[in-house]
């Protein structure tokens, strides 16, 4: 396989992750993500905008979650997003301390 077909499928299986997140299971909440896989959708979104920074494109936080979910985050709370139980919450300070917190 060349290097471009290897970008496109790539690409490809990023959009269809994102669209699976965004339309297809917008149940699966961020807490629960990053407490069993270590990332979720912000995560997913700093990754974009990382990218985007790396090959000088201006690009904040907001204008990447923007893009990643399709609407502003105060839209998807609102929409899409659960209370959290204290215990929920508490495995998450451990997940993003593990997995986010050095890296970002």
């Amino acid at each position: 396989m060349d290097s471009q077909t290897e970008i496109e499928l790539q690409a490809a299986a990023f959009r269809r992750l994102q669209k699976h997140l965004m339309e297809d299971r917008t149940d699966a909440q961020n807490i629960d993500m990053m407490n069993l896989a270590g990332f979720c959708r912000n995560c997913l979104s700093r990754w974009y905008q990382e990218a985007a920074n790396e090959r000088g494109i201006d690009m904040d936080k907001t204008q990447a979650r923007e893009i990643f979910y399709g609407m502003t985050m105060d839209e998807w709370k609102t929409n899409f997003q659960t209370d959290a139980s204290p215990q929920k919450q508490a495995e998450f300070d451990v997940a993003f301390k593990e997995n986010v917190a050095d890296k970002a």
